[in-house]
């Protein structure tokens, strides 16, 4: 492919919508560019990073025995009417009416669609398993779209659905799914972990995320410095704690503390630490009141709480809905005596003879204990982890960092089969419900998260098998009669070796070349100029690490195809 007729508008300054480094770079890259809020055209250097990763995918998934279809975008509501999904998936569901005033939406996933289907067609044990999947665009309503293709409106997805007949058969998807997944994020040369995660919107009972990671991620994930243990904050655990030897319950104590409605002030005020106080929240759940017990060092995970609580939506409240639901301003809230629905952290639990606000301005309660002085409705393990905890699997140190999720595989279950009554005879004759599962890759998002990995100040770094071509043939000087035929005898000769190569034949000085290659972030650079006419070699270069050997020119061909091949095993599976 040469440069010259190649769409490549890069761009030197940094446009000023784009907030992080993947959206900077792939429109300077000339990879993107933006139609409306959220929706982007894929250019032909991006399209070709893309159809890399669709490629991989289909390898994969076709290698674990599962099918390509395609489904329609348009959905009509009923399906979704009948999933339960058509109110509670919210204002992300893109709902219109055609010209027959039938409502319908563009799908953001289609486990509606795919239940429809195999329902109609698939009616017998002996069919299963089934897995199918697609690689098609996807719309979300995103309230606020932004990121380029990391938070984008409209999108490229894989997504996949297993129908089993057990669940032990469905555990085996899962894992091959599993698997398969690891394959493909190693084949892309990305740096990831899976996470276990909450299963949100999707439902189901047991899931994982794939996360690529790297500094600029929107996600935090929590992983174990010293096994496999990882998982997203929404989901992580800590080691449990022991519990503590009983103790003798003090008599309860009300001590004013005036002004001290911050835990750090109070425990300054008592000579106590965190760890001996439990804060009271009040959520609003679904429109209802409900009281939250917390120890003094320890934050809400509000994922882990809008589960417990089987709750569509959560919230904290502010002052003034505290005062109204409790008749106690902000920061005296305690459990003793206190007429809401109150769940509890398992920490709290394990506390004896602890601190905590006495629903009276100016005064908390001492040597509080659970059971003799209040209650609790529900307890789980509702907080956030820190560093300081240890991991529940080996008890090493646990790391918190950042992540981009690329992937997430689902355990259904029978969620959508029930809703939708999919069922199947067994081997008695018997009607069940398909057990299922989901698993999506998001294929723009993935090349987007690979260049957040993958950058230097001068632009992409491109891992070998996603980047759009492997090599970039720079011709140094397009009116030097040897120049010009050394760079197209090699162009040629790397095409008849299958190598993938974009010849730079632009009529533009040395440094404009170099800045564009640099930018658009293709593995290997080779260089036909003065070195030539000179010296007789031609000059390669390893974006990743800077290296740059000098070959004779009969040397050139062979030399690139090794280095590509190395890089290639690198990231074989």
């Amino acid at each position: 492919m040469r440069f010259s007729q190649l769409l490549i508008p890069t761009l030197k300054e940094t446009p000023a919508e784009a907030e992080i480094i993947s959206h900077q770079l792939m429109l300077r890259a000339g990879f993107i560019r933006k139609l409306a809020s959220g929706i982007y055209s894929y250019l032909p250097l991006g399209l070709r990073s893309i159809r890399k990763v669709e490629q991989i995918v289909r390898e994969e998934m076709n290698k674990a025995g599962a099918q390509e279809l395609l489904l329609p975008m348009v959905q009509p509501s009923d399906l979704w009417q009948e999933s339960g999904r058509w109110q509670k998936y919210g204002p992300e569901l893109l709902r219109f009416t055609d010209r027959h005033k039938r409502e319908s939406c563009l799908g953001p996933t289609h486990e509606e669609v795919i239940t429809d289907l195999v329902r109609k067609n698939v009616h017998s044990y002996r069919s299963l398993p089934i897995n199918l999947y697609q690689i098609q665009t996807k719309f979300r309503d995103e309230i606020r779209p932004r990121f380029g293709l990391m938070r984008g409106r409209e999108f490229i997805m894989k997504d996949a659905y297993s129908f089993d007949a057990t669940d032990i058969d469905a555990g085996l998807t899962y894992e091959k799914m599993n698997d398969a997944y690891h394959r493909i994020f190693k084949r892309c040369g990305l740096s990831f972990r899976a996470v276990e995660a909450d299963s949100g919107t999707i439902g189901g009972s047991y899931s994982h995320e794939f996360m690529v990671l790297a500094d600029t991620g929107e996600d935090t994930i929590v992983v174990c410095r010293e096994c496999s243990y990882a998982a997203n904050t929404e989901k992580a655990r800590a080691m449990e704690t022991p519990i503590p030897e009983p103790v003798e319950q003090l008599p309860l104590k009300k001590i004013e503390t005036p002004g001290k409605r911050k835990v750090k002030a109070v425990c300054e005020f008592l000579d106590i630490f965190p760890e001996n106080l439990v804060k009271t929240l009040i959520y609003v759940a679904d429109g209802k009141p409900v009281a939250v017990l917390l120890r003094g060092d320890h934050e809400v995970q509000e994922v882990k709480l809008q589960n417990l609580l089987g709750a569509d939506e959560i919230r904290l409240t502010d002052d003034k809905e505290t005062f109204d639901f409790t008749g106690t301003p902000t920061g005296y809230l305690g459990p003793v005596g206190l007429h809401l629905r109150i769940v509890a952290d398992l920490e709290v639990l394990k506390m004896a003879n602890f601190t905590v606000g006495a629903n009276e301005k100016n005064f908390h309660l001492q040597n509080v204990n659970r059971g003799r002085d209040f209650t609790v409705d529900e307890t789980a393990d509702l907080r956030m982890i820190t560093e300081k905890d240890r991991c529940p699997q080996c008890g090493g140190e646990l790391e918190l960092t950042r992540g981009i999720e690329v992937g997430h595989i689902f355990k259904l279950g029978t969620t959508y089969s029930e809703a939708l009554k999919a069922t199947f005879l067994d081997d008695q004759g018997q009607e069940i419900p398909f057990i299922m599962g989901c698993y999506g890759i998001g294929v723009s998002r993935t090349v987007a998260s690979s260049i957040e990995q993958n950058h230097d100040k001068d632009g992409i770094i491109f891992p070998l098998p996603i980047a759009p071509f492997q090599a970039i043939l720079l011709n140094l000087s397009t009116r030097d009669k040897e120049i010009t035929a050394a760079a197209e005898s090699l162009y040629e000769e790397l095409t008849k070796q299958g190598i993938e190569v974009l010849i730079d034949d632009r009529d533009e000085r040395p440094g404009i070349k170099f800045k564009d290659a640099d930018l658009i972030g293709i593995p290997f650079r080779v260089m036909v100029g003065k070195s030539l006419t000179k010296e007789g070699k031609i000059e390669i270069r390893d974006r990743k690490s800077g290296e740059t050997i000098s070959v004779t020119q009969q040397e050139a061909g062979d030399r690139i195809k090794q280095m590509i091949e190395t890089a290639m095993a690198e990231c074989r599976v």
